[in-house]
């Protein structure tokens, strides 16, 4: 399987290539004529939550905007009549942070150096951050000036975070049943939990959206991305729900040529 390094290196190699006089031959003459450049910014909006909500999950207190951030460039080649294809490289944040009431949700938390697990009732806070390169392959259809477009993408993070806390609510020590633990709010009192080294490295994915061409350099994206792996890595069952990440990204674009 190919890495991120050699697909980092494959595209610096191309883009030295176009900026030499046999390079710009190769780009207006050969396999790549006719293919567009930009580069992009913007920002991301989401989270990574399960598919369909649990029941242990009761209710959202707080969601918190991060800053999502996301810039990079691509290429676009056209094929035929209105198809194209788009290849891009870019560097994003896909964080969120999110407070939420749960009942008989299953936690193992930390506690004045104790370890606790079992089903916690109350709100837990949640902060998640994940840095990354991606790499999106994308079909493209011209409908005048937007470009709408679909296809998948691979993620490799750089670093990547998820802590949190459970407060102001009682733990079942094992099950339902078990001894009664409470939690307060305080950071002395509250359970405390950190899974980031649990957290997967190698993402991939399904992103659709458009570009809107405003003039020749100026544009305007806007895509919508569903990871299909979750963020954890496939042995680790203390979070029991798969959590996927899914977000939207808004910005412009510059033609660079």
């Amino acid at each position: 399987m190919m890495t991120m390094k050699s697909v980092v290196l494959a595209i610096l190699l191309l883009l030295v290539a176009s900026t030499s006089a046999r390079g710009e031959d190769f780009l207006h003459r050969g396999i790549l004529k006719g293919t567009e450049y930009y580069g992009f910014a913007g920002y991301e909006v989401g989270g990574s939550a399960p598919t369909s909500m649990p029941a242990s999950i009761r209710g959202v207190n707080k969601l918190s905007l991060t800053p999502n951030l996301i810039a990079g460039f691509q290429m676009e080649k056209p094929l035929t009549g209105r198809i194209g294809l788009q290849l891009g490289l870019q560097f994003e944040n896909k964080g969120m942070t999110v407070d939420s009431r749960v009942k008989n949700y299953h936690v193992a938390v930390e506690r004045g150096g104790e370890t606790l697990e079992g089903q916690f009732t109350g709100n837990v806070n949640v902060h998640a951050t994940e840095w990354m390169f991606t790499v999106p392959l994308m079909a493209t259809y011209k409908v005048g000036k937007v470009h709408l477009k679909a296809g998948p993408y691979v993620s490799y993070l750089t670093s990547c975070d998820f802590h949190g806390w459970a407060y102001n609510g009682y733990l079942r020590e094992g099950d339902p049943t078990g001894a009664k633990v409470q939690l307060g709010e305080t950071e002395a009192e509250r359970g405390n939990f950190d899974f980031s080294d649990h957290m997967r490295r190698w993402h991939a994915g399904l992103g659709l959206g458009a570009d809107w061409h405003i003039s020749y350099h100026l544009g305007a994206f806007f895509n919508l991305t569903y990871t299909f792996n979750g963020i954890f890595k496939s042995d680790f069952t203390t979070v029991e729900e798969t959590l996927h990440p899914i977000y939207g990204q808004l910005g412009i674009t510059y033609r660079l040529r």
